[in-house]
């Protein structure tokens, strides 16, 4: 074969070999306006393998069983609404309390301190342990405009700011500390107490709110005490107004919601009286805080059954342990509303007390958080997929460029 003969052949295999890239491409072309046309019946198709994916196999099926059995068995057994006690027999419950909090008058006699016999601000140690927390008086309250007058259902427990759930934390561990009582209005008197028939504590003169914050500094940072123990006074202060607070919080009355009395404490009473106080404000924190735990055990416990080989992409699989937790906060806070609703048209007055307000919001939260999780989810399946269908043998076409 001569020269001429070589060129010809190596010039008609390239002309081959154009012309068959040139039908590849028209093929593929073919193919991208196929699926231009026919683009919504992909996408159709794309989301219905996305649901058939991501729908619930038997073992999710009994994952959502025990979910919602474990969250009807929190709202009627563990999370309800409980009634009350009464002041003394909700004080018996309280760690420390005899200790710390005590009533006991002989025991004071005992130990000679039936009276305080404290200088202004600067209570002794066995005084501030031995003597009730100074901001539960209201005894000669009406010599002082009668600071604790009007404020309802909660009496001094919305005037005195030492029951305040936070702010008592400071006013009140200030007020055990320097034998003082500071009320919603920052207003603050000394506490005396007297012996005999009527005796206890008593408001005596009023006081500067300033030196008791400033005081109960002093004690703290420079130890400034009766005998050199102005931090452990400090330090018992606040162990007793916890204490104080524990008892009353979960008593009849219980205590007003955070902040508020200091703001209007009628309008704190007047919300206690439609039920929004600290009690079932914990009630509600409960309820959603272990709700919340049995999504997380049953999504953390589901998780472990992901198998690749048999559940494909682990997100898919995410959507399904969404979709169990999902459908199960649905089912219990439906069914607990029905609960509801039905025992009290039927005449059940403590019906409302099953009510799972707490679950009610982690539901809502899962309503928007899932339903997001599984629509990012579902937006990025399709997206792969369908890019997959349309940009077909890409190398071909980086080729042919």
């Amino acid at each position: 074969m001569n020269r001429f003969d070589k060129l010809r052949n190596q010039h008609d295999e390239a002309v081959n070999e154009y012309k068959q890239r040139l039908q590849k491409i028209a093929n593929e072309e073919g193919r991208v306006a196929d699926v231009a046309r026919d683009a919504q019946k992909i996408i159709d198709d794309i989301d219905a393998q996305f649901e058939s994916v991501t729908k619930l196999t038997k073992t999710d099926i009994a994952f959502l069983f025990l979910a919602v059995a474990l969250q009807c068995c929190r709202q009627y057994l563990i999370t309800d609404f409980k009634d009350r006690p009464g002041h003394a027999q909700a004080a018996k419950k309280v760690f420390l309390e005899k200790i710390v909090d005590s009533k006991d008058t002989e025991l004071r006699i005992e130990n000679g301190l039936e009276v305080r016999h404290h200088k202004l601000y600067n209570p002794s140690l066995e005084e501030v342990l031995l003597h009730p927390v100074p901001f539960d008086t209201t005894r000669g309250s009406k010599e002082f405009c009668s600071p604790f007058a009007g404020a309802g259902k909660l009496g001094h427990r919305a005037t005195a700011i030492g029951h305040d759930p936070i702010l008592g934390l400071i006013f009140g561990t200030a007020n055990i500390a320097t034998s003082t009582i500071t009320t919603w209005d920052f207003s603050s008197y000394h506490v005396f107490s007297k012996a005999g028939v009527g005796g206890g504590d008593y408001l005596k003169m009023k006081a500067s709110t300033l030196k008791v914050l400033k005081s109960t500094e002093n004690k703290l940072l420079h130890n400034i005490g009766p005998n050199n123990d102005g931090r452990l006074i400090v330090a018992l202060s606040l162990i007793k107004e916890i204490v104080h607070l524990r008892s009353d919080v979960h008593s009849k009355n219980s205590l007003p919601l955070p902040v508020i009395s200091s703001v209007n404490p009628k309008l704190a009473s007047k919300l206690a009286e439609y039920g929004f106080d600290m009690e079932n404000l914990l009630v509600v924190g409960r309820q959603a805080s272990y709700a919340s735990l049995i999504n997380q055990i049953i999504a953390m416990i589901h998780s472990l059954f992901y198998k690749e080989e048999k559940d494909g992409d682990f997100k898919c699989y995410q959507v399904r342990t969404r979709k169990i937790l999902l459908y199960s906060n649905l089912i219990a806070t439906t069914s607990n509303i029905l609960y509801v609703a039905i025992s009290a048209y039927l005449g059940n007055t403590n019906a409302i007390k099953k009510l799972d307000i707490g679950g009610f919001m982690v539901t809502i939260y899962r309503l928007i958080s899932d339903v997001i999780f599984i629509n990012n989810i579902k937006k990025e399946f399709l997206e792969k997929e369908f890019y997959n269908k349309v940009m077909g043998d890409v190398n071909l076409m980086e080729e042919y460029k």
